[in-house]
């Protein structure tokens, strides 16, 4: 797993890479109440992608990488609260193909961020 300055894990799966926030930006968030997918398609790094809302703020989820978004996790848009349940497992939000993975090699590895959040 990698992880960006902005609390986003990404994960390859196959010829995907899974993307969500990790548990300690849904801790800082508090209770999501709300939460905003992107529809399909491509989309450049930093673009926003997804609003996600809670009973402390509001906050956009950028794009960690170029590519395209092919799939997103419907579940949460009926039930928010699963990213505070399981932010870096069911609670991921959208699963998108990059043309390059190799751009993921500049990303935290979890000792970094760990250090990163500490």
């Amino acid at each position: 797993m990698k992880y960006t300055e902005e609390h986003e894990w990404l994960l390859v799966e196959g010829d995907l890479v899974v993307v969500g926030i990790t548990k300690h930006a849904a801790e800082q968030l508090g209770d999501v109440v709300f939460i905003e997918l992107p529809e399909p398609g491509e989309v450049a790094k930093d673009d926003e992608v997804v609003v996600i809302e809670s009973v402390k703020a509001a906050s956009d989820i950028l794009a960690p990488l170029d590519g395209e978004i092919v799939e997103v996790n419907e579940a949460l848009t009926d039930d928010p609260g699963k990213v505070n349940e399981d932010a870096e497992g069911d609670a991921w939000f959208f699963k998108m193909k990059v043309e390059d993975l190799s751009a993921m090699d500049d990303l935290m590895d979890e000792a970094a961020y760990q250090s990163f959040i500490g």
